[in-house]
């Protein structure tokens, strides 16, 4: 059997966004995680957070290693991997008044941010909470010369990825109807920014 896959930054990171999910959160009930990755965050998380049904989404290639922290995790809260790539419009069809999803924005081409926020548009209920955890420039410019590095080495390995523009990150989800309640520091130059659906 192959060993499960393993992300260091996901272990770092773990607290400090464990921490802000427990607020926001709080009063949620289905969670759709945009983005799972090796299924690390979605174990802890929903080990957690049990009053919270933790749905996990990635593209196809990532499942296997989802699936292989859920087995071992044997969560009744956490749910099997369905296929979502944001491009796609057959996510588009679940409803969630929760959507978590950390370093993904800065690995998508920008017309597939567009895509997540219009996908989000579709799925979150009337206030309904984003969560979207990872780095962002402000009025253009990096928060850091580490930043500024990440950002030079994404593009290095496909030129459409980069560190996101806040505002115009925001400018997208305002028009999913989405109200910004919060944007709050987090470790290694990273934001945790924490919309809500009107209505």
């Amino acid at each position: 059997m192959s060993p499960k896959p393993f992300s260091e930054s996901c272990v770092q990171n773990r607290e400090p966004i464990l921490a802000v999910l427990r607020e926001v959160f709080a009063d949620r009930r289905n969670v759709l995680e945009i983005g799972s990755g090796t299924g690390q965050h979605a174990v802890d998380f929903a080990a957690a957070l049990p009053h919270l049904l933790w749905q996990t989404a990635d593209v196809l290639p990532q499942h296997g290693g989802i699936q292989l922290w859920l087995d071992d995790a044997s969560l009744p809260n956490v749910l099997a991997p369905i296929e979502l790539n944001v491009s796609q419009a057959g996510w588009r069809s679940g409803r969630y008044d929760a959507v978590f999803s950390a370093n993904t924005l800065h690995i998508m081409g920008w017309p597939d941010v567009g895509h997540f926020f219009e996908g989000i548009g579709s799925v979150l209920t009337a206030g309904g909470v984003l969560a979207t955890y990872g780095p962002f420039n402000y009025n253009g410019a990096f928060t850091s010369e580490s930043n500024a590095r990440f950002d030079h080495w994404l593009k290095s390995r496909d030129p459409v990825s980069g560190v996101r523009d806040f505002e115009a990150v925001d400018a997208l989800a305002r028009a999913q109807g989405l109200v910004l309640e919060q944007d709050i520091a987090m470790p290694a130059n990273n934001r945790m920014l924490v919309w809500r659906r009107a209505g």
